[in-house]
């Protein structure tokens, strides 16, 4: 432990890729998390703070000791540390410049994205990144966006044209469970409605990755009215959204919750693959409020779950093989946590994700190439470089 309240993962002095994690309202928390980071300098910092927290003075304190890096962070709907879940804390990954080299580009404004504005921005970045660090052959994009935005899905459609053969992934600001107010910082800036992206280059090896533990049914249903710019679905097969969600699930429409769409939920299927469309929630007239886009005329199937430790364990074994990551670094939905609570699964969810060093933050909704997805976990494995010791 690296003072009162900080806690590091047991790694050697100054490994390749850092994080470390403290209490939020541990007193000179951003100290105590400078040092439990290690000696610099870094390439990049990211923060993921519990909503619990003053998100503007923790993100200036930490542009303030990082003056070297790249700086981004963003509020979270519960943490991923060490151990696993947490929450209440804020959790620092860095990567240190001896491997990585990292730019970032903001986009203040999601409501007036200019794609070719945009477009052109990612091209210069990768091109200087590439001048900078011609050694370091690997490279992968993580964003960080305003989960409430309601923009991640015309976000990351404006971003295809620029990747090239970057692998991006990212996740969507959370804010515990109220869905009040989410941010994301580059520097010292706070803001909401507004999203950062993130170049890495580096010598490590690095894999992108999704994963799901849902397996799509034979009970299907049909979007007849819905609000696509708000997500909202009023209208399932000609009947009130909530209620006929209900019905086909065989359930009460008035105890519908939270825990209900994390069990249940639909899918759309895209180009040959089903990518999940959570239901954030339910109004009080009946409407069903979605975590991503949605639009009249959809084809929705009920998906069933696999058990999401088994499944976990499985898949992140097979991304990883024999040898231990660095860390992964990883954006995982909201809704995945409360399915591993309502199963009363959490702890073993933690036990797989320390085993395999995943570090990062729940979200409300997750990004992989260039679409916006829900109830996945998306994440970057980081390796050693080859021939290193």
């Amino acid at each position: 432990m690296n003072g009162p309240g900080a806690r590091m993962p047991a790694a050697e002095a100054h490994p390749m890729v850092r994080s470390a994690q403290v209490v939020h309202d541990l007193p000179e928390a951003l100290a105590h998390l400078t040092a439990a980071l290690g000696p610099g300098p870094m390439a990049l910092v990211a923060f993921f703070v519990t909503p619990d927290a003053d998100f503007a003075a923790v993100m200036a304190e930490a542009a303030r000791r990082f003056p070297g890096a790249e700086v981004v962070g963003c509020t979270t709907a519960g943490e991923i540390g060490a151990h696993g879940y947490t929450e209440g804390e804020i959790v620092a990954v860095a990567l240190p410049r001896a491997n990585f080299r990292a730019g970032t580009i903001l986009i203040e404004d999601l409501d007036r994205i200019d794609r070719q504005d945009l477009v052109g921005r990612m091209i210069r970045l990768r091109r200087d990144l590439m001048a900078e660090a011609p050694g370091m052959a690997n490279e992968f994009a993580f964003l960080t966006v305003d989960g409430l935005s309601v923009k991640e899905d015309e976000l990351v459609s404006a971003l295809v044209g620029g990747l090239g053969p970057v692998p991006l992934f990212g996740g969507s600001a959370g804010d515990g469970v109220r869905f009040g107010q989410t941010r994301i910082a580059h520097g010292a800036r706070a803001m909401q409605n507004a999203a950062v992206l993130t170049y890495l280059r580096t010598d490590c090896r690095v894999k992108v990755f999704t994963l799901d533990n849902f397996t799509p049914t034979e009970r299907r249903m049909v979007v007849t009215e819905a609000d696509p710019a708000r997500r909202i679905v009023r209208r399932i097969n000609t009947e009130p959204a909530a209620r006929e969600y209900a019905r086909i699930l065989g359930k009460d429409p008035e105890q519908l919750s939270s825990f209900t769409f994390a069990a249940h939920p639909v899918v759309v299927r895209f180009g040959g693959t089903h990518h999940v469309r959570s239901i954030q929630r339910v109004l009080e007239n009946g409407d069903l409020v979605f975590f991503s886009a949605i639009d009249e005329g959809l084809v929705l199937t009920l998906a069933e779950p696999e058990d999401i430790v088994t499944h976990l364990a499985r898949t992140l074994d097979g991304i990883v093989g024999d040898e231990a990551p660095e860390a992964i670094l990883a954006c995982d939905c909201l809704l995945r946590r409360m399915e591993a609570q309502e199963a009363q699964k959490a702890r073993a969810v933690s036990d797989v994700l320390a085993r395999h060093r995943v570090v990062g933050f729940s979200t409300y909704g997750e990004q992989v190439g260039g679409m916006h997805v829900n109830q996945t976990m998306t994440g970057v494995a980081l390796f050693a470089p080859e021939g290193a010791a």
